[in-house]
């Protein structure tokens, strides 16, 4: 099983998130939003497993940029529509385990989820 760990490289999060991998060994696979864009088919996918609410991030800088019509009306079509134009919109991290996904950054929830993998 490939780990694979989604964001973008300068965040402060992923940071946190990458540092924490690496003290605890975990072999993972880096995949940059900025240099790699997101797959429609994935983020259709994780919207369906993870809620189109959960993966859209709200308090960033990019969403809040948005023209106000651009903001209202969400809508899982428009919310992937907004995250696949601009992926810096995907709240990150997302941690792929395969068989399971984890949205932001929880040392606990990383620790109990790679011990039960």
């Amino acid at each position: 099983m490939t780990i694979a760990l989604h964001g973008i490289r300068n965040c402060d999060t992923m940071k946190k998130a990458r540092a924490w991998l690496d003290t605890h060994q975990v072999d993972y696979v880096f995949h940059d939003y900025k240099t790699a864009g997101i797959d429609a088919d994935r983020l259709q996918r994780w919207c369906r497993e993870l809620g189109w609410e959960t993966l859209l991030n709200r308090a960033g800088t990019t969403f809040r940029k948005l023209p106000d019509a651009d903001k209202q009306g969400l809508t899982e079509r428009k919310a992937i529509a907004l995250m696949l134009a601009q992926p810096s919109m995907i709240k990150r991290p997302v941690l792929d385990l395969g068989k399971q996904r984890l949205v932001g950054f929880n040392p606990e929830l990383y620790e109990r989820a790679l011990r039960a993998n």
